[in-house]
């Protein structure tokens, strides 16, 4: 049984970085088993995905020394583009990092843009709460 909370949290934890994990998918068929309790699932899954984005904006805040080497993956003109986007819709953008394809940058950015650690936790936590929330919320409706 423990070890059904522990895949999740690695699910959520690496799906929250660039890795093709889909927690929520596992998520789902957690609480379709019905043998585990929602708000721990609940819990699990946003700690590890907070945790996921984290790594993201540690990474950002460490980038910036790295930017000027050859390997560096991201082109300077990219990374000025994913700056003016982040200075337009500042820290509310992180409301988005729930979101597929976009979240995960979001979260990198911040680290780039120098977002502070608190703001950043209280809103990518909302958000990725408020996420999973939706998920079990349709799931256990559609369940009548």
């Amino acid at each position: 049984m423990f070890g059904a909370y522990i895949s999740l949290f690695l699910a959520a934890f690496g799906a929250a970085t660039l890795l093709p994990l889909q927690s929520e998918a596992l998520l789902v068929g957690l609480l379709l088993s019905d043998k585990y309790w929602l708000w721990a699932l609940l819990a699990v899954a946003t700690l590890g995905n907070v945790l996921g984005s984290l790594v993201n904006w540690w990474l950002g805040r460490a980038v910036e020394r790295y930017r000027d080497r050859r390997w560096f993956p991201v082109s300077p003109a990219h990374l000025e583009k994913a700056r003016h986007h982040y200075q337009r819709y500042g820290h509310w953008s992180l409301l988005l990092s729930w979101a597929p394809i976009i979240g995960d940058p979001l979260t990198l950015v911040a680290g780039v843009m120098r977002e502070p650690l608190g703001r950043f936790l209280l809103i990518v936590t909302l958000a990725k709460g408020a996420r999973y929330g939706a998920v079990a919320l349709a799931t256990l409706g559609w369940m009548g």
